[in-house]
């Protein structure tokens, strides 16, 4: 079940399919976020659907359950293959948000939760959220209160996924940012790991965004990204 999500963050569908067409052989797996779908409309997903490719489609959402749950009732009318919400926006948010993606056959992409992004460190936890439980512990209880829900799994630091894991079931899936190279930049990513380590420490799947997409060969770093995670 493993994968590597490649994050599209492209201002347009212009540059979006740029990218993908230097793709001849692979069908990535792509992500979709805020700033590519509220830019291009629902129609970027149809149009990367159409070319093959699996979607995250990434729009976090965070609202009062009866909102979320008619804006995932949208959704589910879009061929995506995962999307996701905010934790921390409540156990009941999260079970009407499942109800509104779940089409009348059952079926439905898989909904994952963001606990904490990675961009929050320790401090920032603690001085701007008010958070007073450590980073750990509240990711955990993010973590299982999005399987109480009944959703498939959580976005989470590759640092958290192997306690994720033991917290939640090991079937429990682990969709982990904040993935760079060794001999890669950081950027704005505060808890960062590399695909290998990534896959030593349990995640399921992996989004790579910029060491990809500013690539000066974004194939071969797909294909090194790879390579690393699932070999």
């Amino acid at each position: 079940m493993r994968d590597v999500i490649i994050a599209c963050d492209f201002p347009s569908w212009e540059k979006t399919k740029r990218f993908m067409n230097l793709f001849t052989e692979e069908k990535p797996f792509l992500k979709i976020g805020m700033e590519l779908f509220y830019a291009e409309g629902p129609q970027v997903v149809r149009e990367m659907k159409a070319r093959g490719h699996k979607i995250f489609l990434d729009l976090k959402l965070h609202d009062i359950p009866n909102t979320v749950k008619k804006g995932m009732r949208s959704l589910s009318n879009l061929d995506i293959d995962m999307c996701n919400l905010h934790a921390a926006g409540s156990i009941e948010m999260m079970r009407a948000a499942l109800e509104g993606l779940t089409k009348p056959d059952g079926s439905r992409p898989l909904l994952i939760a963001v606990t904490q992004l990675t961009s929050i460190d320790e401090e920032r936890l603690h001085s701007e959220l008010l958070i007073e439980k450590s980073m750990d512990e509240t990711v955990m209880h993010y973590a299982r209160n999005a399987a109480v829900a009944g959703l498939d799994g959580v976005v989470c630091s590759p640092l958290e996924a192997a306690k994720v894991k033991q917290a939640c079931g090991s079937g429990f899936l682990t969709i982990t940012p904040g993935v760079r190279f060794e001999d890669g930049d950081v950027g704005d990513q505060k808890r960062v790991t590399t695909p290998a380590k990534a896959r030593e420490l349990g995640s399921d799947y992996i989004v790579i965004g910029r060491p990809i997409t500013d690539s000066a060969d974004p194939v071969a770093a797909y294909r090194r990204a790879v390579k690393d995670f699932l070999d």
